[in-house]
């Protein structure tokens, strides 16, 4: 009879800028628990990337690695770890992401006290975003001491799910961001959130992290996100003013399970639809 696999599978996909990946990856690697298993994903042909992520392939906490010629995107990679992992807890952290230390330990002992949490994670925003009236509006207690800023999904970085709970949700659908996989969770009773106080996560993408790489607008134009290129943003301090716009959404955004589902979630998509035509920025 074999025993249960109670450690810690985490992915890290890597594509194309290797100024991250080379703090991003052996930070990862320092934060590990000892029974933490890394699995890198590389999308795309650029070498200074690639060779980036080859200095580390040695390590003895890098488990898999995979690379994709061409750029197969966040769901292929994600459900590649949720299928063959064996851990008893599963994680993401992205290439353009610093979770402080600490970090794993302390989502894991929030798991193994309170069963009933879900998708749980590190804080990405800088503390000039947190609203703490609204984060008091939203912040629970748990056994054990904890404390979780509850919301019904979390960013795709630095977050710790059971992976019983991936086996009863199922995996990433097609066409499915991980922050309607977390609401499809919460559907089903699992509880999501932020951990409090909160255990920060350096989002170097965000123009005011020391270590990013968008120092000027000409900077920001010639490598700019995706999101960013869906929402019409060209400039640095239109990205930075997103940043903060997202912090104040996910810290006001609804409980109400209501408003996920049926023709709230209609009328909320729909408005986002009219937002985004008309003036190239979604309000959430």
């Amino acid at each position: 009879m074999t025993g249960i696999d109670t450690g810690i599978d985490i992915l890290m996909i890597t594509y194309d800028r290797p100024e991250y990946v080379r703090l991003s990856l052996p930070h990862l690697l320092d934060t590990c628990t000892p029974d933490t298993r890394v699995w890198v994903w590389h999308n795309g042909s650029d070498q200074p990337t690639l060779e980036a992520v080859e200095e580390h392939l040695g390590h003895p906490r890098v488990h898999r690695f995979r690379h994709s010629p061409v750029n197969a995107g966040l769901r292929g990679p994600t459900n590649w770890l949720w299928q063959e992992a064996t851990g008893t807890y599963l994680s993401k952290v992205d290439d353009d992401c610093l979770p402080e230390s600490g970090w794993l330990e302390t989502l894991r002992q929030a798991h193994e006290d309170v069963p009933t949490f879900g998708v749980i994670g590190t804080w990405r925003f800088p503390d000039e975003d947190v609203d703490e009236a609204l984060v008091a509006a939203k912040l629970a207690d748990y056994p054990g001491g904890h404390q979780l800023l509850r919301n019904h999904w979390v960013q795709g970085s630095g977050y710790l799910v059971k992976r019983e709970l991936i086996r009863q949700t199922g995996q990433l659908g097609e066409n499915e961001s991980f922050s309607n996989w977390c609401v499809r969770a919460a559907q089903l009773g699992w509880v999501n959130g932020w951990y409090h106080p909160f255990l920060h996560e350096e989002h170097m993408d965000d123009p005011r992290s020391p270590n990013t790489i968008y120092r000027t607008d000409e900077d920001f134009m010639a490598r700019r996100p995706l999101s960013a290129r869906k929402t019409g943003v060209t400039t640095v301090s239109q990205w930075t003013e997103q940043m903060r716009h997202s912090a104040r959404v996910v810290q006001a955004a609804s409980l109400d399970l209501r408003e996920y589902r049926g023709w709230r979630l209609r009328r909320r998509t729909a408005a986002r639809r009219i937002r985004l035509a008309l003036t190239g920025h979604a309000p959430w």
